[in-house]
């Protein structure tokens, strides 16, 4: 049974689904006004890692994540570097999504734009004028919080101190907490957004970004959706806001299970570029860090703990990284010089199963990655200690095992083909394998001085060749 933390209950529930074995997925994305840093992606690895798991477990899910190509950022944006708000916009989601493949992050079904999914805002805002939970000030409409009971509750937000009615509004698009107020949603135009508006029955203008989430997820996934997810900055306004007016709009519950990941620090403090502690993926790629190993780096700490990333970070990861790799490497030069076909069927059946079932009830823990990685880890151990015993159809099992589990993980075999690219490319420019041949020839003539004399020539051609008992395993240096 898989069990998450619900923000709405503040509980670890069992997950249970609309329909059983089907997942309706609605995520935040991005507003493109700017490059994604660091904090932004750990929230888009986290819900790929959710949803990795969930197919494991063979849900069958369907999910939805905006792109926010229409806001107060992305409208000054445009302005400001006097450009149409498309092509703005266009550049930002072009690097993103370059972002998310580096990434090996697995798109969604659907990334909808908010601004093609304006008819469908304006049909939501006007339903919630029918339900009277609306009022108009200089043609933009508001949400009177006041119209509905539990405003805030997700948030936790003091009740006594809500600011109501138009005194109290906010036009702007994000607010801190203690301007909890009416929020707007649809802005009338004004000169400050140039030539960014529509026309519509409501009027000119253009949406507030809380209504854009509602609007969109609806559309593509029902009035009720399984899980929503994104980051803890977003419980307040922006889930809190979309459940509000959504749920005043249909009367009925909007998603069933809320799930946010923690805040990201960098050398203990909040990310800033004064600090000179912002990051995007390209600045760590500058740096020399491959953008697969910042997966690792972010994925290995529970989606829930506030993650204090520091460059130091990539070395851990790194050891985890080539703990997998190296047993795929010994693996395959194993089941080449294997001449075993019945040994250890059963310990290597054995050691497959317990550790699938770790690792799966792991992850059903709310996504205990960590505990998860733990487990591999220890089946790696076991696997090295005894890969000599093992037959040669056991060994391929062994290693479609690892591949299993990196459905799940997303960062092994991406890793492993580039490595054996490399391998491959370095072996077959120098002709290594000759020298290894022969080499392997002296060895069995007890030729030592000949069989050292080549070792030396292959490692001067930047490979490592470390000897077995009944072959050898080569490497990059």
């Amino acid at each position: 049974m898989i069990k998450i933390y619900n923000t709405l209950s503040k509980k670890i529930e069992p997950l249970k689904t609309i329909k059983e074995k089907e997942i309706k997925l609605y995520s935040c994305g991005p507003t493109v006004y700017n490059y994604v840093h660091i904090g932004n992606l750990r929230a888009y690895i986290f819900v790929d890692l959710l949803k990795r798991f969930l197919y494991y477990s063979n849900f069958n899910v369907t999910h939805v994540m905006n792109i926010t190509d229409v806001d107060d950022k992305t409208i000054m944006g445009s302005i400001k570097n006097n450009e149409p708000l498309n092509d703005y916009t266009n550049f930002y989601l072009t690097a993103f999504l370059r972002d998310l493949k580096l990434l090996n992050i697995q798109l969604p079904d659907l990334m909808p734009k908010a601004t093609e999914h304006i008819n469908d805002m304006v049909a939501l805002i006007k339903e919630l004028k029918n339900k009277g939970c609306t009022y108009e000030i200089n043609g933009s409409v508001y949400f009177k919080i006041s119209s509905t009971k539990n405003y805030g509750v997700l948030a936790q937000l003091d009740q006594q101190n809500l600011k109501e009615n138009a005194s109290g509004r906010l036009d702007n698009d994000e607010y801190a907490k203690e301007n909890a107020s009416d929020f707007v949603l649809w802005k009338a135009w004004t000169p400050n957004d140039g030539n960014v508006y529509w026309d519509t029955e409501i009027g000119r203008g253009r949406p507030g970004w809380h209504i854009e989430c509602s609007a969109m997820s609806m559309k593509y996934l029902g009035e009720t959706i399984d899980i929503h997810t994104g980051g803890v900055d977003l419980i307040f306004p922006h889930h809190t806001n979309e459940i509000a007016q959504s749920e005043k709009a249909t009367s009925k519950k909007f998603v069933n299970f809320l799930m946010h990941n923690g805040h990201l620090l960098v050398d203990g403090k909040k990310m800033s570029k004064s600090l000179n502690n912002f990051y995007t993926l390209e600045d760590i790629t500058k740096k020399g860090f491959d953008p697969l190993l910042l997966r690792l780096v972010l994925i290995k700490t529970h989606y829930r703990q506030i993650l204090n990333f520091t460059l130091t970070d990539f070395e851990e990861a790194k050891k985890i990284l080539l703990k997998f790799i190296n047993l795929l490497i010994n693996l395959d030069f194993t089941i080449r010089n294997s001449k075993k076909e019945y040994a250890n069927t059963d310990n290597v059946d054995n050691l497959i199963d317990e550790c699938r079932k770790k690792f799966k009830d792991a992850l059903s823990d709310d996504l205990n990655i960590s505990m998860a990685i733990s487990h591999m880890l220890y089946f790696i151990k076991e696997v090295n200690k005894s890969m000599d015993l093992f037959s040669a159809t056991k060994i391929k099992e062994i290693k479609e095992f690892i591949f299993e589990i990196d459905d799940v993980l997303g960062f092994v075999r991406k890793f492993y083909n580039a490595y054996m690219d490399r391998l491959n490319k370095k072996t077959n420019n120098l002709n290594i394998y000759s020298l290894l041949e022969k080499r392997e020839q002296a060895r069995a003539l007890k030729d030592y001085g000949e069989a050292d004399r080549l070792r030396e020539k292959i490692i001067n051609c930047g490979l490592l060749i470390e000897d077995t008992k009944n072959s050898y395993i080569l490497k990059i240096e």
